[in-house]
């Protein structure tokens, strides 16, 4: 690395436009958001103890970042990155997903100021930006820039990975880190029905320089998106190698009841294919095909050869009264894209629903279950049908069974679609598009209450395109998307539905 000639560091002192900034009061809002496009960022409602590592952590996936000012009394940061372009790529990203730092939404819009003028004189706020710069470049940082990381991390991260639409396996993952050091243990679990692991460094800066690098990426291809956390525990407490958990440095560990870890030529088969694919951090994980993602589950796909774990899914506990095969295709065309659904003659309660494949399948199955449809919480179990068979020539079965292999409305065609982002469990809050210019807040929010619901808050995007709604439950949110999605507003435009992570 050529030093930091390009970075600037240190205080600003004494300069009235600064502390004439807006300190997050909404009044001043209005004049500060008309700032035209520039490479520094004003960051507000920052958490008291937001680290400037955290801040500069907002802007890496966008780019270099050249400098930072902190004002901590003001709960404000301004972040300057290298270029304009990468400033805007940033704002625009977080237009449309909030940016959190130590799980509080934080505000960023661009500042007044052109660059930031400081005086070098900060050697804190110097060392966490060159060590930035260096891990960004691939490089390890410098002792001195360790003991300033090591001060303020511990060497377990908590990782929690959106949109699971492959399976994510211990091995993956120690794949993945250990490209930053030494992994000594991994702890896996599902909390709040999402993939969470616990992974313990040998030093704390390799789990700095990790959280750096990895936060924010995908492993697969537009899916699982890694969010990393320092976790407030120091030291992990495994007690068996197994699929679920891994202590590096106990090999003699029993397994426990957990699978026992995979026969390691099994999974040098199969990680021959990944582990390539997986290969060149930092930087980013390289996208990797369905295929080989799948491969790099290397448990689920030696499985798979055996039980032919199928995309078929029954579905139970269903309001016979209500349930049409459109409303299940609907729902469940959320996690995947559904090909056929039967409602069955004799228990019409009751329903089998053919995804694309076994993943799409297990993503569906794991959102869904003991949710409310129509009243009633439903089940959801993998079938042991390998398809759904459509009703013979000339029968009528009386439109129960429906084959949607042709629908324009899967969400999950086009490889690499945004909606592979966007999966979340149901939620209150709905994410809506395709909204036409002349569409009012009041339109909506009358077409979603007559849906049988209460509309709690509404907020439209900045382009008006899209927005967020929020019911005041889960299930009238779930009924909402069941009669809304692909809802024609006129003009032949077609509103998109889908749940959020958000609150408003």
């Amino acid at each position: 690395m050529d030093g930091i000639s390009d970075v600037a560091v240190g205080v600003k002192r004494g300069s009235d436009e600064l502390n004439g900034a807006s300190n997050g009061s909404d009044s001043k809002k209005l004049r500060v958001e008309e700032a035209p496009p520039s490479r520094v960022l004003h960051i507000r409602k920052l958490p008291n103890e937001a680290s400037e590592t955290e801040v500069i952590a907002l802007g890496l996936p966008f780019g270099k970042v050249t400098n930072i000012l902190t004002l901590k009394g003001k709960n404000q940061a301004f972040l300057e990155m290298g270029t304009e372009e990468a400033a805007i790529t940033m704002v625009n990203y977080y237009t449309t997903v909030t940016p959190h730092v130590r799980n509080v939404p934080v505000f960023i819009q661009y500042s007044n100021h052109k660059e930031l003028k400081t005086d070098a004189g900060n050697q804190r706020t110097q060392a966490v930006l060159q060590a930035v710069s260096a891990v960004q470049s691939g490089g390890s940082p410098s002792s001195d820039v360790q003991e300033a990381l090591a001060a303020a991390s511990s060497p377990v991260l908590r990782i929690i990975i959106d949109n699971m639409f492959y399976p994510v396996t211990l091995d993956v993952l120690q794949q993945i880190f250990s490209k930053f050091g030494t992994v000594m243990k991994i702890i896996t679990f599902t909390k709040n029905n999402q993939f969470q692991a616990l992974l313990q460094f040998s030093d704390p800066v390799n789990a700095q320089q990790a959280k750096l690098a990895l936060d924010g990426q995908n492993i697969y291809n537009s899916c699982c998106t890694l969010r990393i956390d320092f976790s407030k525990l120091v030291n992990l407490n495994v007690k068996y190698n197994n699929d679920k958990s891994r202590d590096y440095t106990r090999p003699e560990l029993p397994a426990g009841d957990g699978q026992p870890s995979i026969d390691p030529t099994v999974a040098a088969a199969f990680s021959k294919d990944s582990s390539s694919l997986l290969g060149k951090i930092p930087g980013a994980l390289n996208p990797l095909s369905a295929a080989a993602a799948a491969a790099a589950a290397a448990g689920r796909v030696a499985l798979a050869g055996q039980t032919g774990s199928s995309g078929v899914l029954l579905v139970s506990n269903l309001n016979e009264e209500m349930v049409t095969p459109q409303s299940l295709f609907t729902l469940f065309g959320v996690y995947g894209d559904v090909q056929r659904v039967k409602i069955l003659y004799n228990k019409k309660d009751s329903a089998l629903i053919q995804m694309s494949d076994a993943n799409q399948a297990q993503l569906a199955m794991s959102h869904l279950n003991g949710q409310k449809m129509y009243g009633k919480i439903i089940r959801v179990t993998l079938s042991k049908h390998q398809t759904v068979a459509l009703p013979r020539d000339g029968l009528d079965d009386q439109g129960l069974t429906k084959d949607y292999a042709n629908s324009p409305l899967h969400r999950f065609k086009k490889p690499g679609s945004k909606n592979f982002q966007n999966i979340f469990p149901p939620s209150a809050t709905l994410h809506l598009s395709n909204i036409p210019q002349d569409v009012t807040e009041d339109d909506l929010r009358l077409l979603f209450s007559n849906a049988g619901g209460t509309v709690k808050a509404f907020k439209f995007f900045q382009d008006r395109k899209m927005a967020l709604i929020q019911m005041s439950t889960v299930e009238e949110a779930i009924q909402a998307l069941i009669d809304l999605h692909n809802y024609n507003m006129g003009g032949n435009q077609h509103l998109r539905v889908s749940f959020s992570k958000s609150t408003i």
